[in-house]
């Protein structure tokens, strides 16, 4: 199956350059374009130094710092429309390949769909392997147009437990009617049994349960006051970087009958819980002089999550380490990054003037800040970080420079979870992309 993608992917690079396209690797597939199969690649490096949570070991050696270099995403696409209500999307790579992972990793599928457009613009429907999801706008994040160094993921809601890195098996509707675009979607949950993200033994705080699943129904709606967004594929623009003017208020939704279980009763019980997730956004993006295509980007949302009694989520990003740990955190870099509670994000990015650099782009400094306040934790879970992207050419070709301040959570002496310290982690990232 590599083998054979990657000859599919050759051919296509080759017929694109035979056919004189000069932005997209594109073939058409009749005269006018509207048919057509296009390829794309992405490349997104991690040099990175993180200062680990207390008690972290690497292959059993006790380490305070870590320094690695690591591939955060490769990605391939193809997709096209191969007539005129048909469009295909497939999307193949692989993520978080690092020093510590599993060498000669393979290329695995993140979407295959076939969708099939109803009615023009306002509706079409499609199944497979997809990232029509809910419940925010970064639940399906565009990874290349991203304004910090990552999605905030805490949206990716059931990312790697009934999921495979957001994607599910699903049955999905799109459109757009006027101003509201609009997504939805049934989708079956990928075995729990299957994920090494939890614990296989129940307890008193909830996991995502080992039962096999219901369905889940999930939704995103948002209204355009100002510039349409496209809606070909499920992935979110994360800045425009002055090609568009875009304000959207959004809002959505995830609900899954007792996808969750604790017990009770020291465990004679088992108490099943409904997933049930809401949330509204807000998305930004100005042109401020279009003379100098300086631009500004804001984003802010805020979520009630339900995953049960006192269901808490710690992940470390591409995590350094794999072993210890003597806080709540885990070990590496990991934090509690959800659970059930109210969450709150927002990030802010501003573009400078064109060419500020000459030949070599312009810059884009931003901040951002995720807020949790988690029933389980009695301080409120606050991550900062702050960075600057170096835009050589625009999102296809980017520099960013990226740190990240996270808290650290113990039990102190009346057995409550606090905040005792914090641990930083500066990255560098090299992204290319065409």
């Amino acid at each position: 199956m590599t083998r054979f993608l990657s000859l599919l992917t050759v051919s296509l690079l080759t017929l694109g350059s035979l056919y004189g396209q000069k932005k997209d690797l594109r073939y058409n597939l009749n005269d006018d374009g509207s048919q057509y199969i296009k390829a794309t690649f992405l490349n997104q490096t991690w040099v990175r130094w993180t200062q680990n949570n207390p008690g972290t070991l690497v292959d059993g050696y006790l380490e305070d710092n870590t320094f690695d270099i690591g591939l955060r995403r490769t990605r391939i696409q193809l997709f096209g429309k191969i007539s005129d209500r048909v469009f295909v999307y497939t999307q193949f790579g692989t993520n978080n390949l690092s020093y510590i992972g599993e060498r000669k990793q393979g290329l695995f599928f993140h979407d295959a769909i076939g969708e099939i457009e109803l009615a023009k613009d306002k509706l079409s429907v499609g199944t497979g392997l997809t990232g029509w999801v809910g419940f925010l706008r970064y639940s399906s994040p565009s990874i290349g147009s991203l304004l910090t160094m990552d999605a905030p993921l805490y949206q990716q809601a059931t990312n790697d437990v009934s999921d495979q890195f957001v994607r599910k098996y699903s049955i999905y509707a799109k459109g757009k009617l006027g101003k509201l675009d609009y997504r939805i979607a049934l989708s079956k949950p990928m075995s729990i049994s299957a994920s090494s993200v939890q614990s296989a033994i129940i307890g008193p705080n909830s996991l995502f349960s080992n039962e096999p699943a219901n369905l889940q129904t999930q939704g995103y709606f948002k209204y355009e006051f100002l510039d349409s967004e496209s809606n070909l594929t499920p992935y979110n623009t994360g800045s425009y970087l002055g090609s568009k003017n875009v304000f959207n208020i959004g809002a959505g939704f995830i609900y899954q009958k007792d996808a969750m279980w604790h017990t009770e009763n020291n465990g004679a019980d088992i108490v099943r819980e409904n997933l049930a997730l809401f949330g509204v956004d807000v998305f930004y993006d100005r042109v401020l002089d279009a003379s100098k295509n300086t631009a500004i980007t804001a984003y802010a949302a805020i979520s009630s999550n339900d995953y049960g009694k006192n269901y808490v989520r710690n992940l470390g990003v591409m995590n350094p380490a794999n072993g210890g740990g003597s806080s709540f955190n885990g070990s590496g870099n990991s934090f509690p990054i959800n659970g059930t509670g109210t969450l709150s994000y927002f990030q802010l990015g501003y573009l400078l003037k064109n060419n500020l650099l000459g030949e070599m782009g312009t810059l884009q400094p931003y901040v951002a800040s995720q807020i949790a306040s988690l029933d389980l934790l009695n301080d409120t879970m606050t991550m900062y970080e702050f960075g600057m992207n170096w835009l050589i050419k625009g999102h296809a070709t980017k520099v960013s420079l990226n740190y990240q301040s996270r808290p650290v959570f113990n039990f102190n002496n009346t057995n409550d979870l606090v905040s005792t310290n914090r641990r930083g982690m500066t990255v560098l990232q090299l992204h290319v992309a065409i």
